[in-house]
């Protein structure tokens, strides 16, 4: 009866579901990441701090946004059998933690991607500097042929009257 359940929450459901991980994934990286919220990590004191690092850490960050995206969005692919209240609270919650765990997965995947790229640019800038080492030691002998040969032919001496 539960595979008949999971088949009637449609692809609709389930594109919602890791869209709105990949809205945590990213949401929770820029702000425990990004420059536009270091002033917010360094006033809640860093990682040093018990409230620092709830905002420093991508995957602690990614549990309190998902907390606030789950109802906004009314993404909720955990439902309890528990009514009330209590069973409302829990879809939520249970609903959010599956939510932070898949946008730690595309976090890892979003690593492998940066990390990649970062290996690109890093190879490109050590070429670019190859290059323009090259080009340096290129001038500095040209410009030390220049003045060896300045030096092998000096003007001839001018002609006493």
């Amino acid at each position: 009866m539960s595979g008949f359940v999971v088949t009637l929450w449609g692809m609709t459901d389930l594109f919602q579901l890791f869209a709105v991980a990949a809205v945590v994934m990213g949401m929770s990286q820029t702000i425990s990441k990004e420059r536009i919220f270091a002033p917010l990590r360094e006033r809640l004191g860093g990682k040093e701090t018990f409230f620092g690092y709830l905002v420093s850490c991508p995957y602690c960050a990614s549990h309190y946004v998902a907390f606030v995206l789950v109802p906004l969005t009314g993404t909720y692919p955990i439902q309890v059998v528990v009514g009330g209240w209590l069973g409302s609270v829990l879809s939520w919650f249970l609903s959010s933690i599956l939510i932070t765990v898949i946008a730690a997965f595309y976090r890892v995947l979003f690593w492998f991607v940066d990390e990649s790229q970062g290996l690109v640019r890093r190879r490109q800038r050590t070429e670019e500097e190859e290059i323009a080492t090259k080009r340096l030691v290129r001038k500095k002998v040209a410009r030390e042929v220049s003045l060896g040969e300045s030096e092998e032919d000096p003007e001839p001496p001018a002609a006493a009257h």
